[in-house]
């Protein structure tokens, strides 16, 4: 149907909001029809739909119906030539277009390095930049996760996360999709629906937060997984602590993986071997890993630096961005991923944090993460995050904002700052230590420390 309505337009991208099931039915029929698709999240407002129209310029908008009127008005506003709708339970002028087309159609052949899908990076700085990921790409990272997870006949995915992400939309849905594996969607997760359906399922992928949340429901244990054979973990740093009572409670032990928009994934820990907390895994097959110094030279095993990655799951570019895709790529091909790492001597890395939340404070380098680590060991710490503000005398100087474990929301910031001074050097100790009810999250769940650095910025600024 998609090919009806764009016909004569192979580049046009059909933009689409995803809302459910159906939606992946939709990036299907896109694949086959040798359309690029760009995703956007239910969430966006009306400047931000814009910016993404006017930046792709799509032929086809796919949305909810309740959107319909604002989207349309945007769409007319920046030459969209249709705008179709579709709802969670597969409603909407997009069935009722597909209903009229011939039931049988060709698929059209698409090439390995044609562009699949523009995903738009989170834009955590500046405007969101699109990542084009080819076919090839999309192709690689499937075989690959499927051989390394170990996907057999009768496997069931559990799908609970957003499928305008990469982890939901391609890792999770093209591995049940390339086994010929049963997927039951959750429309979003709730404990209490992922909790009735667990014992249907053998696989689970997951981000930190719905695992810490199904371990503060009491009646979570090893029954309502009794069939699971996987659980996978991902898109934000799983705590050890997090790790070790998921074993606990239930007999499974998490699989953590890392990836990135641009990348898919890049390493994972082992099916059979041992999956180590803290860390992401060694490279998976085809990938090749690199850690970097400034000079971008590799650093010894145990040391940190800038994580390189190389291999067919990697983008092709960004979208309109000659120059920043330039600037993103080694000489001989690596792509620079901005996060900070260390390789022990087996190959497993392990992510320190993001180059950009590095602190430097007094000319000496201070790793969020670590820190971190510490805090969330402190009695009555459930969860913390590290950042550097400016300091008129050390340049920058360490924040710690924390969440207090239940029946510990009188935690004192004198008392925190004195369990850490026997722990770390003197120059890691946070300035100043906060506590707050929660921490703030983007929709896959990682922290935006962007907004806690704003909040902040004039903490330490003299009279």
């Amino acid at each position: 149907m998609i090919s009806e309505r764009l016909k004569g337009h192979l580049d046009d991208i059909c933009l689409e909001t995803p809302a459910g099931e159906h939606y992946s039915y939709s990036q299907l029929e896109a694949e086959s029809a040798r359309y690029a698709q760009l995703y956007m999240q239910p969430a966006y407002r009306d400047l931000e739909i814009e910016y993404f129209l006017e930046n792709a310029e799509p032929g086809l908008v796919i949305c909810s119906p309740e959107r319909l009127a604002a989207v349309k008005a945007l769409a007319t506003k920046r030459r969209v030539a249709h705008v179709l709708t579709l709802d969670a339970s597969g409603r909407g002028t997009l069935h009722e277009a597909a209903r009229a087309c011939p039931a049988v159609f060709s698929t059209a052949a698409a090439g390995g390095d044609e562009v699949a899908v523009i995903l738009y990076t989170s834009g955590t700085t500046g405007r969101p930049k699109g990542a084009m990921i080819t076919h090839r790409n999309l192709a690689a990272n499937a075989l690959a996760l499927h051989k390394a997870w170990g996907w057999q006949p009768g496997d069931v995915l559990l799908h609970a996360l957003p499928i305008f992400h990469i982890h939901g939309l391609f890792v999770a849905c093209h591995c049940a999709m390339l086994n010929a594996s049963k997927i039951l969607f959750l429309p979003k997760f709730d404990v209490a629906a992922v909790m009735r359906a667990l014992p249907q399922a053998t696989v689970f992928m997951g981000v930190p937060t719905y695992y810490t949340r199904l371990l503060a429901e009491p009646a979570f244990g090893s029954d309502v997984c009794r069939n699971m054979r996987l659980f996978t973990c991902g898109s934000a740093p799983l705590l050890p602590q997090t790790f070790r009572e998921f074993h606990e409670r239930t007999g499974h032990t998490i699989l953590e993986r890392y990836g990135m928009t641009e990348t898919g994934m890049n390493t994972s820990n082992p099916l059979d071997g041992p999956r180590l907390p803290g860390t992401v895994g060694p490279p998976l097959p085809g990938v090749a890993v690199r850690v970097v110094d400034a000079t971008g030279n590799d650093v010894a095993n145990g040391e940190v630096g800038e994580l390189l990655v190389k291999g067919p799951n990697v983008f092709k570019g960004y979208w309109r961005m000659p120059e920043k895709t330039v600037e993103e790529f080694t000489g001989n091909g690596f792509f620079r991923t901005g996060d900070l790492a260390r390789r022990d001597d087996n190959g497993y890395v392990s992510i320190v944090g993001r180059a950009k939340d590095l602190i430097i404070s007094g000319g000496l380098n201070i790793y969020p993460k670590e820190i971190e680590g510490y805090l969330d060991k402190l009695e009555g710490v459930k969860e913390s995050a590290v950042i550097g503000v400016p300091h008129p005398d050390f340049g920058e100087a360490v924040v710690a904002v924390l969440v207090a474990r239940p029946g510990n929301e009188d935690l004192r910031e004198s008392d925190v700052i004195a369990a850490l001074k026997p722990l770390i050097a003197s120059f890691k100790v946070p300035k100043r230590v906060f506590v707050v009810p929660e921490l703030p999250r983007n929709t896959m769940g990682k922290v935006q420390k962007n907004l806690l650095r704003e909040k902040h910025l004039g903490l330490f600024a003299k009279p």
